[in-house]
């Protein structure tokens, strides 16, 4: 089966991205295998893009089952959707999931399918092209959280509910997000778009190869502080939530030489960063 990556050329061969951000306007009315966490945001921007049908990662599940909460949401708009299993295939690495990915969770329009827990994601995905299904329905704003938290010493800090939202102007402050802290594709130049101070990710259970927390060793490459938290103390997709609930689960050796540590609460982790900038 032929594969499509980062939204190219639409010529019927199966739409596998590392993201829905990759998600273009040629994507409309096609099923698509995208390996970001399965939440709420993730599946609104599917269904925006206008995809009959989507495939996520359950990213550990975590937290009031946040990781899998854009499934009954997708099931409301009558989108059929499922995730793979964070143990059996890399979160941000849409050709993993077709490789090695096995169901965790179906919704009901994806039940009604034939889609099933167990059922491998390129199997699943093939039914879901063969049903020529309709376009997702046009679905409201669903706009995105961006919160300034409390600094020091001209450092900034940031709750974010995506990475997707680190801009220019946030180069050499902190960003708290709701991300997954796994690169996309492997690619280390996808851990973060600016030269940020520190960053704070969802460890999406860690999973398969580590891929969770893969962002830690590219972030430590561009000298960036970098930490997860556990996707069972934080809802992923919420950069507040990451914030309020979060407690560090990995960090990189440069957050660990300025006084950052697993088990600290994620405000905990921040006030060292901001302590040793």
């Amino acid at each position: 089966m032929a594969n499509t990556r980062l939204g190219g050329k639409m010529d019927g061969a199966t739409l596998v991205l590392d993201s829905v951000t990759h998600l273009s306007s040629a994507a409309r009315g096609r099923a698509a295998c995208c390996a970001s966490h399965g939440g709420v945001y993730a599946a609104w921007y599917a269904a925006r893009a206008g995809v009959s049908a989507v495939m996520l990662h359950d990213a550990g599940i975590g937290r009031d089952a946040a990781g899998i909460g854009g499934l009954d949401w997708l099931a409301g708009q009558g989108v059929p959707g499922a995730t793979v299993g964070f143990r059996t295939a890399r979160i941000g690495d849409g050709a993993d999931m077709m490789a090695r990915g096995v169901l965790s969770f179906v919704n009901a329009p994806a039940a009604a399918l034939g889609l099933a827990p167990g059922m491998g994601c390129a199997e699943a995905m093939a039914r879901l092209e063969a049903a020529a299904l309709p376009a997702a329905p046009d679905v409201g704003a669903m706009g995105e959280a961006r919160y300034e938290l409390p600094g020091s010493g001209g450092v900034r800090v940031f709750a974010l509910d995506s990475n997707g939202l680190v801009g220019p102007g946030d180069a050499g402050h902190i960003v708290v997000t709701g991300s997954h802290g796994g690169l996309l594709g492997g690619r280390p130049e996808t851990a973060v778009k600016a030269a940020v101070l520190a960053a704070l990710y969802n460890d999406a259970g860690i999973g398969i190869d580590d891929a969770g927390i893969s962002r830690l060793p590219a972030l430590q490459a561009r000298g960036i502080a970098g930490a997860t938290v556990d996707c069972n103390t934080a809802l992923i997709g919420d950069g507040m939530s990451t914030w309020r609930d979060g407690i560090i689960s990995a960090i990189n050796p440069l957050a660990a030489a300025r006084g950052g540590a697993p088990g600290q609460s994620a405000r905990d982790f921040v006030a060292a960063m901001l302590e040793h900038a």
